[in-house]
């Protein structure tokens, strides 16, 4: 068992010294994260890596008690909040603008958040939840791929499916979503 796990088992048990812990072991991993994500944004991004790992963090362990299975469910969880959260500051972004006509968005790649548009971004997430309706796991799996930047393997490992369940659900949800932005515009 690895320190996070424990220590994340800890927190579940009401230990609040635990979360103390918890975030010098995975402060640089998520803030890694969080740099990659960020370095795609447009020029005059105003969320730092730091803050982004921040807020994500205050979601993860903040008042409410939450349980994490394993390491990787836990990572899949920071990956969730700082999806929502990039989400929310496009979203705030797009409302700044006026006209904004949505674009077509490019599911070759992996990473979303590359010179993404945050009508994109929105679309792209309006279209998940869609998806999230109709096929969970699959909506997942684009959650990890698309906003987290992980590899089917590491999505598959992160929700506990197998690598050829994940990449089935990958392939599903990349034409469901293209389909459905495209048939948006």
């Amino acid at each position: 068992m690895s320190d996070v796990t424990r220590i994340l088992n800890a927190i579940e048990r009401g230990d609040a010294k635990a979360t103390d812990e918890l975030l010098p072991l995975v402060y640089e991993e998520l803030r890694l994260l969080a740099a990659q994500k960020l370095s795609h944004e447009p020029p005059g991004q105003t969320l730092q890596a730091t803050a982004l790992v921040h807020e994500a963090y205050l979601r993860l362990v903040g008042d409410e008690p939450r349980s994490w299975e394993n390491r990787g469910h836990f990572f899949a969880a920071a990956a969730e909040a700082m999806r929502r959260i990039l989400v929310d500051n496009a979203r705030r972004r797009q409302a700044r603008k006026s006209g904004g006509q949505q674009k077509r968005i490019p599911l070759d790649v992996t990473d979303i958040t590359d010179g993404a548009a945050p009508e994109e971004i929105v679309a792209l997430d309006d279209a998940l939840a869609r998806l999230a309706v109709e096929d969970p796991k699959a909506a997942e799996i684009a959650k990890l791929r698309l906003f987290a930047g992980l590899s089917v393997d590491q999505a598959a490992q992160a929700i506990a499916v197998s690598r050829a369940t994940a990449y089935r659900q990958w392939t599903y949800a990349r034409a469901w979503l293209r389909s459905e932005i495209q048939g948006g515009q």
